[in-house]
C-alpha cells in the first residue's frame, strides 16, 4: 500500500522509537526526508544522519541520541496535512515553546527552520513542529 504522507510516517517512526527508547532509526530515503533530518541535526535535536545505499532501496539511518543519554525530542507533529496545507508568511510563522521549540518551513529555498525563514524574510508550507 503507498504511503499518503511519507512525512507524516517518517515522524511516527521517529515517535515510537523514542517511546521505546531506541537511540538508531531506519527510514526510506527520499530528498524531502534527508533535508528534514538534516534541519533537526543542524538543531541539536538528533545526533547523526547517514544514508545507506546497501540494500535494494536506499535508507536513512538517523541517530537520535547516544546510549547514555535521553532524547532531546518532547514532541513532533505534522503541522500541514495532505487534506489540508499550512503556508505562512515569515512574519508569520508562529514561535514554539517561546522560541525554544522549532517549526520546520518548505520555502522557495528549500527546507529550513523557522529562525532562518524569518532571517531570511521567506515563508511557506509549514511541515512540523518539534520541542
Amino acid at each position: 500500500m503507498a504511503a499518503s504522507d511519507p512525512v507524516a510516517d517518517m515522524l511516527t517512526i521517529i515517535r515510537n522509537a523514542i517511546g521505546v527508547r531506541k537511540n538508531v532509526v531506519r527510514v526510506p530515503r527520499s530528498k524531502l526526508k534527508e533535508q528534514l533530518a538534516s534541519v533537526l541535526k543542524d538543531a541539536n535535536f538528533i545526533d547523526d544522519v547517514t544514508v545507506d545505499d546497501s540494500g535494494r532501496f536506499p535508507v536513512l539511518v538517523l541517530t537520535l541520541h547516544s546510549d547514555e543519554e535521553n532524547a532531546r525530542i518532547s514532541e513532533l507533529s505534522r503541522m500541514s496535512k495532505p487534506g489540508r496545507r499550512l503556508y505562512a508568511k515569515s512574519a508569520e510563522i508562529p514561535r514554539i515553546m517561546n522560541g525554544r521549540g522549532l517549526v520546520i518551513v518548505s520555502t522557495s529555498h528549500g527546507l529550513m527552520s523557522d529562525r532562518q525563514a524569518r532571517k531570511q524574510n521567506v515563508g511557506g508550507e509549514l511541515v512540523c513542529r518539534v520541542y
